[in-house]
């Protein structure tokens, strides 16, 4: 996979330009970057693909932070309800 496949609106690259962005910023970059992947993109493989070519550029940055943040969500899925978690008579 390109990387402008994992970026395709340039949210995430562009955030690391930012000067003193906080985190709350990026997650909410992170959150637009999300709802923009083109179909068929892998959110898992996106992640890791940023983390790799621009996370490790700038570690102590708060966007890398919510990548990884991302990245450990989306391997360890939480189960939050649903019809199978309601009492049943």
């Amino acid at each position: 996979m390109d990387i402008s496949h994992c970026d395709p609106k340039g949210l995430i690259h562009e955030s690391y330009r930012m000067e003193g962005i906080e985190p709350s910023e990026c997650r909410t970059i992170f959150l637009d970057w999300a709802l923009s992947l083109l179909d068929g993109v892998d959110t898992r493989d996106a992640i890791e693909m940023l983390i790799v070519h621009l996370g490790s550029k700038h570690p102590g940055h708060p966007m890398t932070q919510v990548l990884e943040e991302g990245s450990v969500e989306m391997r360890t899925p939480k189960r939050r309800g649903g019809w199978r978690s309601r009492p049943r008579n």
